[in-house]
């Protein structure tokens, strides 16, 4: 029988795509959400601070464990479990907050919990699309996951924005609870096989770091993938908001700069589906340098129309990246290591939020904002020559 032409007459990725839309619209509101509970509950920037640190530790702990756990059981049972916990932490969360009853400690043990569940649920992800869909279509199915989680960041925040305003944080909160559970019994149908295991968890944790050191592109390319992110956050979501406030139109012109990135991100999903490139990783490493044009743009006070085709470009860029990584990663690490490998290209991305965020906190005391923007932009461009210098990065190619 003939592979299908298309992913989406696959029933199973049919159900995994319509599960990630669904869980997508909760995810997209929840920053807002979360913001204002902490907000309403008098807290500051302070109190904000420390619930998404407890929300980001467990991810970078947790990841390595998420990784062997998807090696050793059934990927599809993980994502069951993981989105289940994500949302009795929100609906928990969008009770005490419906309640009056909401304190900075509760709201960051909520969030600390929905962290273990994206620790677990992310390798796992990277996997199941590749035990679902043939290796040849991979490519087109990676971008049909893509498209609706980036269609829902365009309308995403506006919607929450509403909610909000209306009915407060809790109903915005409400719905992100849903939409994990809805999401957790369209997963419970996929009923995807578990891998055979003899070894122990502490042996297949030192196989898998044996195997992603053996493979010269793989960590490489997260080498240089937590440099660049690292530069990336600190130009553009620490730094950029504080430019635009000062030489922009404020808090208006930097909505419009983060939606045209969100807007750039859609339409790197549709770029995907049309394109086929061959040279997957060489396509990943330079379409992910466009990242340093809107530190550039902000760095050199372009005006605003010139910011925005910055963020826009930046967009398809990452998009494109993404998308031709996740297709690299699977087609050419076999299924037995997929979760591992992955958990260690997600710890060094993840590890990059810290550095990034304390590199440019020391650097802003030395330097000006523009300037920090400019060598921001510069580290990018920098991490990605070397990257090119790798020679196996050429050889990571379609199949």
């Amino acid at each position: 029988m003939s592979a299908p032409l298309t992913p989406l007459r696959i029933p199973a990725f049919r159900r995994f795509v319509l599960a990630h839309l669904i869980s997508a619209t909760g995810s997209a509101m929840a920053p807002l959400a979360l913001a204002y509970a902490v907000i309403g509950r008098g807290g500051g920037a302070g109190s904000l601070g420390v619930v998404l640190a407890t929300n980001s530790v467990p991810t970078i702990v947790l990841t390595l464990a998420g990784g062997v756990l998807a090696d050793r059981f059934s990927r599809s049972r993980i994502l069951f479990l993981g989105n289940l916990l994500a949302a009795l932490a929100q609906g928990a969360l969008a009770a005490l907050v419906a309640a009056d009853r909401a304190t900075t400690t509760s709201i960051a043990v909520c969030g600390f919990v929905s962290g273990v569940a994206v620790a677990f649920t992310g390798p796992a992800a990277t996997g199941v699309v590749g035990q679902i869909v043939a290796a040849e279509h991979l490519l087109r199915a990676n971008a049909l996951v893509r498209l609706p989680n980036n269609a829902v960041k365009v309308l995403g925040p506006v919607a929450a924005g509403l909610i909000i305003a209306v009915g407060g944080p809790a109903w915005a909160l409400s719905w992100d609870a849903l939409s994990f559970l809805a999401a957790a019994l369209l997963l419970l149908g996929l009923r995807l096989g578990s891998p055979v295991t003899t070894s122990s968890a502490l042996a297949d944790l030192r196989a898998g770091w044996a195997g992603f050191r053996s493979r010269t592109w793989l960590w490489t390319y997260t080498a240089s993938g937590t440099v660049v992110v690292a530069a990336w956050l600190a130009g553009f979501q620490l730094l950029g908001p504080v430019v635009a406030a000062e030489h922009y139109a404020g808090a208006r012109s930097w909505g419009l700069v983060q939606g045209a990135f969100a807007f750039g991100l859609l339409a790197g999903t549709v770029v995907c589906l049309r394109w086929k490139p061959y040279r997957l990783l060489a396509v990943a490493v330079v379409t992910g340098a466009g990242l340093c044009l809107p530190p550039a743009a902000l760095g050199l006070g372009l005006g605003l129309p010139w910011v925005l085709l910055a963020a826009a470009l930046a967009g398809i860029g990452l998009d494109i990246a993404i998308v031709a990584w996740n297709t690299a990663l699977q087609q050419h690490v076999p299924q037995r290591e997929m979760g591992r490998m992955s958990s260690f290209n997600g710890v060094g991305e993840r590890l990059a939020v810290p550095l990034g965020y304390l590199i440019t906190a020391l650097a802003v005391h030395a330097w000006a904002d523009r300037a920090v923007l400019l060598v921001c932009a510069g580290v990018i461009v920098s991490a990605t020559l070397l990257n090119l210098c790798v020679g196996d990065v050429y050889r990571v190619n379609r199949l």
